[in-house]
C-alpha cells in the first residue's frame, strides 16, 4: 500500500476493525517515513454478475438499481433505511450465491417475497411495476391474492377486514364478482 502523503510503500496496521454488516475490514495505517496516518478498506472482491433482462439482452448489475426500486416501493411508509440496507444485502448475498447470470424475473421474484414479509403496500408497489399491471382488474386480483395472512409487524393495519367468530350475528360480508370495481 503507498502512502497517500510521501508515497512510500512501508507503512504498518495500527487497528483493523469489521465494518457492520461484516462485508469489509477497516484498517488505520501509518506510513513508517512520514508518520502520515490513513484509511484502508479490505473486502472481498465480487464476480462480475450479469443479469438476463426480459428481452433477452445481459447487463452487469447494478445494486443500486435494485436498492432504488426497492425504496420507490417503500416510498412514504414507515420503514427504516437499515431495513432497506438489509433487504438488499440478503437479496445480493443470494444472487452472488447463485451463480454469475441471474435472470430479472428471479430478482424480482426474490424482491416480492421479501416485501410480502415486512410491507402489504410495498409489496403491491413493487408488483404492479414488475408485473406490468395493466388494470385494476390485474391489481386487485394481487391484492386477494396477498390472503389473510398474519403479519409480522403488530402496527401495520390490516388488508383486508378480519372475519366474524363462528356464531356471531353478524352477517357475512359478500365479496362482488363483477370486475368493473366501479368504473364505468
Amino acid at each position: 500500500m503507498r502512502c497517500p502523503k510521501c508515497g512510500s510503500r512501508d507503512d504498518k496496521v495500527i487497528d483493523s476493525r469489521q465494518s457492520r454488516d461484516g462485508s469489509s475490514i477497516r484498517r488505520r495505517r501509518e506510513c513508517l517515513k512520514c508518520k502520515y496516518r490513513y484509511t484502508t478498506y479490505e473486502e472481498i472482491e465480487r464476480s462480475d454478475l450479469r443479469v438476463v433482462k426480459r428481452d433477452r439482452t445481459h447487463e452487469p448489475f447494478d445494486r443500486r438499481k435494485l436498492a432504488g426500486s426497492i425504496a420507490k416501493a417503500f416510498e412514504k411508509r414507515s420503514t427504516s433505511l437499515l431495513t432497506l440496507e438489509d433487504i438488499v444485502e440478503e437479496i445480493v448475498h443470494e444472487l452472488e450465491t447463485s451463480g454469475r447470470e441471474v435472470p430479472s424475473s428471479a430478482i424480482g421474484a426474490k424482491v416480492l417475497e421479501k416485501l410480502r414479509a415486512i410491507d402489504e403496500v410495498a409489496y403491491l408497489r413493487y408488483a404492479s411495476v414488475y408485473q406490468r399491471f395493466q388494470d385494476v382488474d390485474e391489481f386487485v386480483d394481487a391484492i386477494h391474492t396477498l390472503g389473510r395472512h398474519v403479519k409480522p409487524n403488530a402496527l401495520q393495519r390490516e388488508l383486508f377486514a378480519p372475519e366474524a367468530p363462528p356464531g356471531s350475528t353478524a352477517a357475512p360480508r359478500k365479496i362482488s364478482t363483477n370486475k368493473h370495481h366501479g368504473r364505468v
